[in-house]
């Protein structure tokens, strides 16, 4: 009964904040041009990959990760709502926001290159992914995430699929610190302050391996 309640609450959540995000898309109307993006992406294939498939774990896959998230991690970087030593300096030498929706649109258009999972951490992972973790009240990721892992791209919620286990982790353990502290609600944060290293490691590791 709890493990419904919390996927309920959370799903609630979710769901507010889809739908805020959403309104705030409609009134956009500019739309980014993928092959404009492309042009402007040779300085991001250093660590990226030239068509967002980083190959060093310790940074982000961007290919099919969803464009508003994309242009939201962008801008907030660039208004330093979001630090990071590399990416904050790289963000603010964009020389447009215009451009910011270019290379949203180049990157969201590319497909992403599956990924591997630790086979030891898969099934604690998946548990947690889908179920949550009832005792420390973890909502399940799959009500934000979607259930394969496709994120929620109005929401502004995050296509974790196919992502380096290694990076996720990072990412977990600064919004549990509230070293990175741009997420909408503190949904990431309250969620992260409650989970063990070894849930945020198995988890990972299963996003990694959906697809």
């Amino acid at each position: 009964m709890r493990k419904s309640l919390l996927f309920i609450f959370t799903l609630a959540a979710c769901f507010t904040q889809s739908v805020v995000f959403a309104n705030e898309a409609s009134k956009e109307h500019v739309k980014g041009d993928a092959t404009k993006g492309k042009a402007l992406s040779a300085v991001c294939a250093a660590c990226h990959g030239a068509d967002g498939n980083s190959t060093n774990p310790d940074w982000p896959k961007l290919a099919g990760q969803g464009e508003a998230y994309i242009i939201k991690q962008l801008h907030d970087f660039r208004a330093d709502k979001r630090a990071e030593a590399t990416m904050t300096p790289m963000a603010k030498g964009i020389a447009a926001d215009e451009d910011v929706l270019h290379l949203a649109a180049y990157f969201s258009s590319q497909k992403t290159k599956p990924g591997t999972a630790n086979k030891d951490k898969v099934e604690l992972g998946r548990a947690i992914y889908k179920g949550g973790v009832m005792d420390s009240g973890v909502a399940a990721c799959s009500a934000c995430h979607g259930p394969t892992g496709m994120g929620n791209w109005p929401a502004k919620y995050p296509k974790v699929s196919g992502q380096h286990a290694k990076y996720i982790v990072t990412q977990l353990k600064n919004f549990k610190s509230s070293t990175r502290n741009n997420d909408a609600g503190k949904i990431m944060r309250n969620i992260a302050l409650k989970m063990t290293d070894a849930e945020m490691e198995a988890v990972a590791e299963y996003m990694s391996g959906l697809q």
